[in-house]
């Protein structure tokens, strides 16, 4: 793992954050000698994550064939509560 001081990060943003896409390696940052941050690489979404989310698409879908027109979901709750 590579450490850098804050004025050398401050210095090489760039290449340092290209480094850590490019190669996926993370980068300690020190302040005096202490580290105090890290800059890793963010980890890819899952493809699961789509499914999930035409799912909620489609059941959308469906409850908005059904749903009463000009009632408004607050409105539904509100009623649902009584």
């Amino acid at each position: 793992m590579v450490t850098v001081g804050v004025c050398e990060l401050k210095q090489q943003t760039s290449q340092l954050i290209r480094r850590v896409r490019e190669t996926g390696s993370e980068i300690q940052v020190t302040l005096y000698g202490k580290v105090v941050a890290r800059i890793v690489p963010v980890a890819p979404a899952p493809a699961e994550t789509g499914k999930v989310w035409d799912e909620l698409d489609r059941l959308a879908q469906e409850i908005g064939k059904s749903w009463p027109k000009g009632v408004s979901a607050a409105e539904a709750v509100s009623e649902a509560r009584r």
